[in-house]
């Protein structure tokens, strides 16, 4: 059973009628582009084809109810009184986005509802993202708001740096909100202007889930952010967006050598993204891969950001049959990995790689060969009766 017809069957058997609407927003995963976001700089990401799902309908009153299919629990809140929790629970995620709707001067309606997903949770893949999205796509819906990406985008990014506590930049929030089927995009940070990045013709991309989780990063990544900023100062520039290579080596000698080794890896990274986004304009495959592999050893070599799974993930997904290349994804130091592939060897890849790292490294790996999907929206519910889509 898929999970669109999951959720709205859970819907009627807890509410005692068929939804009103199903709405779902997706996952991300980053082709490349990696911890250039905060620096202002360029992304590559595509939304895909796994993503929260939420079956609602209005309700009076002014409260929010939701069960939550994979936790196994019903939450509510009260539109009129937000007041933040010191939690990560995925109510707060939802709690969050209304609060920053309500903080944009929305007017809110309350909706009922049911809520799957099959994002993975910790592997790089904006889970979190998702649902905030899907909360905001639900709440547009039953308050007839109008549906601006960049704009919902920013509202998400809010709900999670200052209602969950996680400064992340704007790429996950802004792909779940405008992904567009078979395209990656290639979002400028500081703007959210976007253009569409067709996948080169017979690709496949296939997400590598490591199964070994981040855990404690957080300083880790402030630390980095925090070392970007200090380049930035240096080289007197308002974010590293605005430093170029040739810069950057005249004037990275006064820099702290750690410092000067995370700025060429931003500065580098945003100009391979450029390229691989132009690379696959020309359906160039063999070039996406080249810069997909560069980021890595970027990524693992001046960020240190990488782990010993997600490199033995990279090595053994590059040395398989139509691998045209392979890198880590999101924040790093485990997760996932990201892989472009021949599309008609995609699932002899998936086959080999898994054993091979399970056999190399003892951990459970998941191997997905994802297809790219729309960003956050409305769809009919056809098992539990009409909805109204927009």
């Amino acid at each position: 059973m898929d999970i669109q017809t999951r959720v709205g069957r859970e819907f009627v058997r807890r509410f005692g009628s068929a939804p009103q609407a199903v709405v779902r927003a997706p996952g991300r995963v980053n082709l490349i582009g990696e911890h250039t976001d905060y620096n202002e700089g360029f992304v590559l990401p595509m939304a895909i084809d796994r993503a929260i799902w939420i079956a609602l309908r209005p309700v009076r009153g002014r409260r929010v109810r939701v069960l939550s299919l994979d936790k196994r629990e019903e939450r509510s809140f009260d539109l009129d009184s937000l007041h933040r929790r010191r939690s990560r629970s995925w109510i707060e995620y939802i709690r969050g986005t209304a609060w920053a709707l309500r903080e944009a001067g929305y007017a809110l309606q309350p909706w009922e509802g049911v809520m799957a997903g099959d994002v993975p949770l910790g592997a790089g893949l904006s889970s979190s993202a998702a649902l905030e999205l899907a909360a905001a796509r639900a709440f547009a819906w039953t308050s007839a708001l109008p549906w601006e990406p960049a704009a919902m985008a920013r509202i998400g990014q809010k709900a999670e740096n200052q209602w969950v506590g996680v400064n992340c930049g704007i790429m996950d929030q802004m792909i779940s909100a405008a992904g567009r089927r078979d395209h990656a995009l290639l979002l400028d940070c500081r703007s959210l202007g976007y253009e569409l990045a067709p996948l080169p013709p017979g690709t496949a991309v296939v997400v590598l889930d490591t199964g070994t989780r981040r855990g404690l990063v957080d300083s880790a990544y402030n630390e980095r952010r925090a070392q970007c900023e200090a380049a930035a100062r240096h080289l007197g520039v308002a974010a590293l967006r605005d430093a170029t290579a040739a810069e950057l080596a005249a004037r990275s000698g006064a820099l702290d050598p750690v410092v000067a080794r995370r700025a060429w890896h931003v500065v580098s990274e945003i100009e391979r993204t450029q390229a691989a986004a132009r690379a696959m304009a020309a359906g160039d495959a063999a070039a996406v891969g080249a810069l997909m592999d560069a980021s890595h050893t970027s990524l693992r070599d001046d960020f240190e950001v990488s782990s010993p799974a997600l490199d033995a993930m990279v090595r053994l997904a590059r040395a398989q049959p139509g691998c045209w290349g392979a890198r880590m994804t999101g924040a790093g130091f485990g997760g996932c990995a990201v892989a472009l592939v021949e599309a008609h060897r995609a699932a002899a890849f998936a086959a080999a790689v898994a054993p091979q790292y399970r056999a190399e490294t003892g951990h459970e790996p998941a191997v997905y060969v994802c297809q790219a999907t729309d960003g956050a929206e409305v769809v009919a519910n056809c098992e539990s009766g009409p909805v109204v889509a927009v």
